[in-house]
């Protein structure tokens, strides 16, 4: 995960940031052609095809041709350095440095058993201050759902990490069980290494993928079928292309007809994550919220307490403990120390009333038995893509 450095002279240097930030942006306003491209990029986000044929028309233009190389090299840069939202496009009065980031470095035992036992419940604590300012005020502090950190929201937006409706959905999820994650949790490209973040740019970069635009469906399916094809050195089965179309569907949820650059991103990346690092590195990515979140899904699936479940319950899990929840499945408020959310179709849920023998096809005495650490290999990937906010399911599980 990233890291934030510096937060108390972050604070301190404010002033003279802001200022420089002023005087920066003043002499970009003297440039018409910049001034219009970063008036275009607040008021739309484009698909990729939308993006090439800018770029194409004004490459053909010839005098701001140095301006789009300068501009495009920034979007990579923000990319490598897991940054989103440039300074430049917040609000200057009263705002804070954004943080910087450090990835994460493997480890020689990484790839070792990791013994996460199941009897042994953790003590989920979180932080008293905030991250940002380091400082206590009790009630009105949101926690994170993954990680320990809590937040200011007056923080956050000075962060520029709460824009627009943002703040009312962290105001109104933070303290439920469905729960809200911090901008660290949030982006799950933060998770890759500087070797792995270099490997998916430049398959980025080799399928013409620009940072920052939306993708349609067939944008979507031709990276997919280049992907495939660099990497086998042949065409994509169609059913692998069915598949493709099926995670594109789940990327977007409001069927706006495109996804938004984040949520491919943290396909990408979990995709990615899940083809270089074996499970078991996988598994120290849990923090203890998650990892006692599974614990409750996993003994509450076991009603025999004989330490196993059946395969098709371990399935289960996927569709709907380790997945996204809509807005209307929220429930009353919880304590800031809540693990997690809990699933419409959980035997921990009180709307429905149903035991878990009612929703599930199948017996342990039927099929393959799993046991805990079984379990926890199996949804380990599920349970990392659940961490972003937004509504997109980043991996979805086979049928």
């Amino acid at each position: 995960m990233g890291v934030l450095m510096s937060r108390r002279q972050t604070v301190e240097r404010v002033q003279k940031v802001s200022l420089a930030v002023s005087a920066f942006k003043d002499g970009l306003r003297e440039q018409p052609s910049t001034r219009r491209r970063a008036e275009a990029g607040t008021t739309r986000q484009g698909t990729l095809e939308q993006e090439v044929q800018e770029g194409e028309e004004e490459a053909s233009a010839g005098p701001s041709q140095p301006e789009e190389s300068s501009a495009s090299k920034a979007a990579w840069e923000r990319l490598r350095d897991g940054r989103g939202v440039e300074p430049e496009e917040f609000d200057r009065a009263n705002r804070f440095t954004p943080p910087a980031f450090i990835r994460p470095k493997r480890e020689l035992h990484d790839d070792e058993p990791l013994d996460i036992s199941l009897e042994q419940r953790e003590q989920i604590l979180n932080d008293e201050m905030c991250e940002i300012c380091e400082v206590w005020t009790a009630e009105s502090l949101f926690p994170c759902r993954i990680c320990h950190r809590v937040y200011h929201d007056g923080c956050l937006r000075r962060m520029g990490y709460l824009q627009k409706d943002s703040a009312v959905e962290v105001t109104e999820t933070a303290h439920t069980e469905t729960g809200w994650s911090c901008y660290y949790c949030d982006n799950l490209n933060l998770l890759l290494t500087e070797e792995e973040m270099y490997s998916l740019m430049e398959t980025l970069r080799n399928c013409k993928i620009i940072p920052g635009a939306c993708l349609t469906l067939d944008d979507f399916l031709h990276y997919k079928h280049q992907v495939h094809k660099q990497q086998f050195e042949r065409t994509m089965p169609e059913a692998q292309e069915e598949q493709a179309a099926l995670q594109f569907n789940a990327l977007d949820p409001d069927k706006k007809g495109h996804i938004e650059w984040q949520d491919f991103l943290s396909h990408e990346s979990i995709q990615l994550l899940q083809k270089l690092r074996p499970q078991n590195a996988l598994l120290r990515l849990l923090t203890p919220k998650e990892r006692e979140r599974a614990r409750t899904a996993f003994l509450a699936l076991d009603q025999d307490n004989d330490g196993f479940i059946g395969e098709g319950e371990c399935c289960q899990a996927r569709h709907t403990w380790f997945r996204k929840h809509q807005k209307e499945m929220l429930s009353c408020n919880v304590s800031i120390s809540h693990v997690g959310p809990i699933s419409e179709g959980s035997p921990a849920s009180s709307r429905n009333g149903k035991s878990p023998e009612k929703i599930l096809p199948a017996t342990k005495q039927e099929e393959t038995s799993i046991d805990w650490p079984g379990f926890l290999r199996e949804n380990v990937a599920y349970i990392l893509a659940a961490r972003p906010n937004s509504a997109a399911l980043h991996l979805q599980p086979p049928a």
